[in-house]
């Protein structure tokens, strides 16, 4: 039969926990093990004041922060909302059910203020990557790096051209993010990457490139850069820099060299794609850090007018010298070319003028001239990579990476950054992939022991 009518009636006393009633299979139950934000406190005290009203917990906002990046709530205001009505949220930040959530506009102060003052993020986001070293997720021998287009918080309709004479100073000072722009110009991963005059500025977000990247409609963007480790996909570290390659192959040592210094892991291999295959990255990989490239060699050398490329000719190293397919020799002066990072190898005039072979080798010169990177030996060693197994087995773990992004901007949502500047995207990919990190944490650690349901 129909039951009885349901009538509201309230009761004088309530025996309710939160423990109880977020489930033992629940996300956040699983990543509460591994967030440790001990330190949290001791980074940001200097930037507290000693006396006045006593602050929000630093805490509760990071792992409110941690909430939204996990589960993809992109706005603040609305990440407030969900944690105010969600028991499961509520749990995990601590706040019980009667805990007051905090206004949105307290994210925008202390992101601006003191955790960046800290550099709270970054060392949230290393924190996490020793857990995942401790946890024998993370074997340091093999990397791999990629870097994927985020699209900015900009509007082309309201940008300038690359030539037009805009007053940025003036702009700067109402707008964080081109005082930001302005900051960075003469760092390498940002003003200084290129000295080629973009087509168009946003006047909301510098910084962003203009960039046509996706053989698409154009936009603008920043790079979101990472370094992870091949054994189970862990981003060991992340960069922001310009959407152009010049700039990500500079992320690519960045992010080695502080991977080394800060936690200590240093690869035997490095996967990556043919933009960072330049002579002066694979030199810089095998002659100063001893990291084999798993990496095709960027080389336009091949010719398609029928005449011989640089590949038709042998080099004797002993004697340093190339010989051309009609075993005559061909010598250098030792004078540095193109920025100093290539030799020029000349055959003698006499020589080619009795050749029968010159038609094929030089129709158009007196004599052929054959360039070597001063990297050449590195592209040589990455040449002879290349051939073997262990190089196969790179190319196809390297697609980890792929699936990182991908999970990233399909599941977390960040295919199209909210903050802007350089420093709204470093916060950004920071979050972003800490919470990558501890989702796959876990997802690969077991619970040790059953928690109640």
């Amino acid at each position: 039969m129909m039951g009885p009518r349901q009538v509201d009636q309230a009761a004088l006393f309530y025996e309710f926990s939160l423990e109880r009633h977020v489930p033992a299979a629940h996300l956040l139950r699983s990543i509460d093990r591994f967030v440790d934000l001990s330190d949290v406190r001791s980074h940001l005290a200097p930037f507290y004041s000693s006396t006045g009203r006593p602050s929000i917990d630093p805490e509760l906002l990071v792992r409110m922060l941690l909430v939204g990046y996990c589960y993809g709530i992109r706005s603040e205001r609305r990440l407030c909302e969900e944690v105010h009505l969600n028991l499961a949220y509520r749990w995990f930040c601590r706040l019980g059910l009667d805990g007051e959530v905090p206004e949105h506009s307290t994210f925008s102060k202390n992101r601006h203020g003191r955790f960046r003052d800290c550099d709270l993020l970054r060392k949230l986001f290393e924190t996490v990557v020793r857990r995942c070293m401790s946890e024998g997720l993370v074997d340091g021998t093999a990397f791999a790096v990629d870097a994927s287009l985020i699209a900015a918080d900009s509007n082309k309709q309201r940008s300038a051209a690359g030539s037009d004479d805009v007053d940025w100073e003036a702009i700067a000072r109402t707008r964080r993010s081109v005082r930001e722009y302005l900051d960075t110009l003469d760092e390498a991963a940002w003003g200084a990457a290129s000295e080629t005059i973009p087509k168009f500025i946003s006047k909301s977000d510098p910084a962003a490139q203009w960039t046509g990247a996706h053989k698409g409609h154009a936009f603008f963007a920043y790079a979101d850069n990472y370094l992870i480790d091949l054994k189970a996909a862990i981003i060991v570290d992340v960069e922001a820099t310009r959407a152009i390659r010049q700039a990500e192959v500079g992320a690519a040592r960045t992010m080695i060299e502080r991977t080394e210094d800060c936690l200590g892991l240093c690869p035997e291999r490095l996967a990556a794609d043919s933009a960072y295959g330049s002579a002066e990255m694979l030199g810089w990989l095998v002659n100063e850090r001893a990291i084999e490239p798993h990496i095709p060699v960027f080389d336009k050398s091949a010719r398609d007018d029928g005449t011989f490329s640089r590949g038709d000719f042998s080099y004797n190293q002993e004697a340093d010298v190339y010989v051309c397919p009609a075993g005559k020799v061909l010598t250098s002066t030792g004078t540095l070319v193109n920025d100093g990072a290539t030799l020029l190898y000349r055959a003698s005039k006499h020589d080619c003028d009795a050749c029968e072979l010159k038609p094929r080798c030089c129709p158009k010169m007196p004599a052929r001239k054959v360039p070597r990177s001063i990297y050449e030996n590195a592209r040589d060693v990455a040449r002879d990579i290349a051939k073997t197994e262990t190089y196969v087995t790179s190319r196809r773990e390297r697609k980890k990476i792929e699936m990182l992004f991908a999970h990233l901007k399909r599941i977390l949502r960040l295919d199209r950054l909210r903050l802007r500047g350089p420093f709204g995207a470093q916060d950004e990919f920071l979050l972003a992939a800490t919470a990558q990190n501890l989702r796959k944490l876990a997802k690969l650690v077991p619970l040790s022991a059953p928690m109640p349901a």
